[in-house]
């Protein structure tokens, strides 16, 4: 046995402090040796200590592992993995690459990392990211827990925690821009929004080099490590603080009504394909962790990414459960949105599973029971499973509602017959099995794609920027620029455009189901048409804060939409008429609770030449009606109203008129205008009739 070291423990994996030191366990059944080493610094060349792990003591089962005293918090570590390379038998060891501990709790990132040299013959301990053991029990949340929000009042608010506060307008000192503590600067602007909950993409640990040559991975869909927070988000640049600076970003949210969802990605990892950097998982069991095809030649890439996680395994799927039950017992999170998940219910052969083990663990998991489970129900090999992923807490990115709500406000032939079902939960997708009405995550713009403002000013992408020929992102974006291809100073045009603009949060925010607003959207952020900005760490990207001011009557009708959503009292939305704690959509629908007309009462075709829908429907309170009239024609229509409620205390009231400067377009109920017999609704606009009703004798 090494000196000065103990025998150490095979529970639990990666690093713990015990009262002896710091026990590491790693899992690798067909390494035939294993060193750890220990380092000063993060650029260091050389470790400051090697252990070489002896079989006979260090090794069990499946399972290497050892206790070293005085190890402090903070210590920088890795593992090299000796073995045979053999990519049909699934191992691909290279005894000379300093591996992540796929448990680590930091990861540092020294200045002279290079992820070539995870490519290249040779050791490259001096330019390879780096292991650090961190003790979790120094952190005090002064009594924080998840909020435990119920779905039918959430709002997410999908965002990139450095590109919120990165850009020069956000105010903030140069230290503080595009870190966890900056975004805690900027929580009063979020809660001014009125959202429930931040969608943040990739915080774990990536790989920013994973990009083309003189770019920056910015998404961060690039993980190396699936449980520490990216250190590129902290102030200082260290491990350690980066765990607390995450806490305290957490904590800050709560205390604000806030909740945190994170974007997870485990269908992949920045190890890329057969011929990519060997940074851990592949260094140590690489046909435990990836999908292989070509008896072990060649990876399937079913992420598109280069390689798939195998998720199913028992070793990787514990790996993933490990990681999100720390997110939430040490981390607090309150729920995720799994990036591709539907590669995650693919077997060792990659073929799709009725009922994949990874996702029911996850389901049923008590640590996880409280949280909100996010599906992006689809994978980059075409399987596409919106409306029936398995288990019934699991929620869905709804691509349907994006794609159908896009067309039917461009003004798409045919694009009137699916939107009474994405305005109400998309009960054709969701309908069978009792699922509920917030099943259906509902957004019309996502990081990936156009931005909002993007999708009203141009018809093609533009992603010169990305190096790539403009052969990257997607091509059929379901966009229309109003008549002229990026920015105008034709007022007309400009109109269009902001009532386009009006007439998507509108649908978003009326529809039943969760709606899911995209970072800067609400102030007409934009991209110049680029729709694959994952590596464009730059003004391109980040939310500017000058916009604030220039776009204030989006700003101001995107808060006032809000709150009618959320103002149960005073407003009401479609989701009111599904808001009785126990209703299904199947329920909703046999119920009736809603009636359809065209411009004519209680006439509705849904033809191919139709262009308009109306609907009214009483909430389940019944203490108020709605009438909604949408007209994505050219041309003004003259919608027919119903009759006025008999007990409706002043009958109908205009409260919103997408085609309206601010602030007609959005008025609170007391102020709404009354209205009787007709409505006219300009061209390409949305109006919203409310009354309120008496309370029955």
């Amino acid at each position: 046995m090494p000196a000065n070291v103990n025998p150490g423990s095979t529970y639990p994996l990666g690093s713990s402090f015990t009262d002896k030191g710091v026990n590491f366990c790693i899992y690798s059944p067909s390494a035939l040796a294993m060193t750890l080493q220990f380092f000063d610094h993060a650029d260091d060349v050389r470790p400051a200590r090697s252990i070489e792990l002896d079989p006979s003591v260090h090794r069990t089962f499946h399972y290497w592992h050892v206790e070293v005293p005085d190890v402090v918090h903070g210590q920088v570590y890795g593992w090299k993995a000796s073995g045979p390379n053999d990519p049909g038998r699934g191992l691909r060891f290279d005894g000379d690459k300093l591996l992540l501990d796929p448990y680590a709790r930091g990861v540092a990132v020294g200045a002279n990392y290079d992820r070539a040299a995870a490519c290249r013959p040779g050791d490259n301990s001096g330019l390879a990211m780096k292991s650090v053991a961190i003790d979790g029990s120094r952190y005090d949340w002064g009594g924080d827990r998840p909020l435990a929000r119920p779905w039918n009042e959430t709002i997410i608010y999908e965002m990139h925690v450095g590109g919120f506060t990165r850009h020069p307008s956000s105010g903030l000192d140069d230290g503080l821009r595009g870190t966890y503590r900056g975004l805690v600067e900027k929580i009063p602007y979020l809660q001014s929004l009125g959202i429930t909950a931040v969608e943040l993409l990739p915080v774990s640990q990536f790989d920013e080099q994973d990009c083309p040559p003189g770019l920056s991975n910015y998404w961060g869909y690039a993980p190396v490590s699936f449980f520490a927070p990216h250190v590129g988000y902290s102030v200082s640049g260290d491990p350690v603080d980066a765990v607390n600076e995450f806490r305290d970003m957490v904590r800050a949210l709560h205390a604000a009504g806030i909740e945190v969802i994170l974007d997870v990605v485990y269908n992949h990892t920045a190890e890329g394909d057969e011929r990519g950097p060997t940074f851990s998982f592949r260094g140590l069991e690489d046909g435990v962790y990836y999908l292989q095809e070509q008896a072990g030649l060649r990876y399937s890439n079913y992420s598109g990414t280069g390689n798939t996680f195998n998720a199913n395994h028992s070793v990787a799927r514990r790996v993933i459960r490990d990681s999100l039950r720390y997110w939430v017992r040490e981390m607090h999170v309150d729920g995720f949105r799994f990036d591709l998940a539907s590669a995650l219910t693919r077997s060792e052969s990659g073929e799709p599973m009725q009922s994949p083990p990874l996702i029911w663990a996850i389901e049923t998991d008590p640590v996880l029971a409280g949280t909100k489970l996010i599906a992006e129900a689809w994978d980059a090999a075409g399987l596409y499973q919106v409306g029936n992923f398995v288990g019934q807490r699991w929620t869905e990115w709804n691509g349907r509602f994006r794609d159908d709500v896009r067309d039917f406000v461009r003004g798409t032939r045919g694009a009137v017959r699916p939107l009474p079902a994405r305005l109400l939960g998309s009960p054709d997708l969701y309908g069978p099995d009792a699922r509920g009405p917030e099943q259906s995550i509902n957004f019309v713009t996502a990081h990936d794609g156009f931005t909002l403002n993007d999708l009203v000013c141009y018809n093609e992408k533009h992603n010169a920027a990305n190096r790539e020929g403009n052969r990257d992102g997607e091509n059929h974006n379901r966009s229309w620029n109003c008549g002229v291809e990026g920015p105008t100073d034709d007022p007309r045009i400009e109109a269009l455009r902001v009532r386009q603009i009006k007439n998507f949060f509108a649908i978003n925010l009326l529809s039943i189901g969760v709606p899911m607003l995209l970072m800067g959207d609400e102030v007409r952020r934009t991209q110049k048409g680029n729709n694959n900005v994952y590596c464009q760490d730059n003004e391109l990207s980040w939310f500017d804060w000058r916009d604030v001011e220039r776009h204030g009557e989006i700003l101001r009708f995107v808060r006032a939409l809000i709150g009618l959503r959320s103002d149960r009292e005073r407003g009401m939305t479609m989701d009111d008429v599904a808001a009785s704690g126990g209703l299904t959509l199947e329920d909703l629908v046999a119920q009736t609770r809603i009636q359809w007309h065209g411009v004519r009462l209680h006439e509705h075709s849904w033809s191919d030449d139709d262009f308009s829908i109306a609907a009214t429907a009483r909430n389940v309170a019944d203490t108020r009606m709605m009438h909604v009239m949408l007209n994505s024609w050219r041309e003004a229509l003259s919608f027919d109203i119903p009759p006025a409620p008999e007990r409706s205390r002043k009958g109908w009231v205009r409260v919103m008129d997408t085609s309206q400067a601010a602030p007609a377009d959005l008025v609170a109920v007391s102020d709404g205008v009354p209205v009787a017999g007709s409505v006219d609704v300009p061209a390409h606009s949305i109006v919203l009739l409310l009354a309120e009703l008496n309370h029955r004798a």
